[in-house]
């Protein structure tokens, strides 16, 4: 799920959410909720998100879709 996602690149990258939830101008329980799955995360939100990780958005997309087309 996205909201995985985001936590285990944030983890490799040794970003703390306080850092994360300062860009977004929330608090760090606001954030943690959101990358726990129980709020919403919006596409600026992630478009942000990545920026600070320093990745592509994609990144958080990748292997979601197990199918070959």
């Amino acid at each position: 799920m996205l909201h995985e996602k985001i936590k285990r690149v944030r983890r490799s990258k040794n970003v703390k959410q306080a850092v994360i939830a300062n860009v977004l101008g929330i608090t760090v329980q606001a954030y943690s909720m959101k990358e726990g799955g129980k709020r919403p995360i919006t596409t600026v939100e992630l478009e942000l998100i990545a920026a600070v990780l320093e990745v592509p958005v994609s990144i958080f997309f990748w292997g979601e879709n197990k199918r070959k087309v």
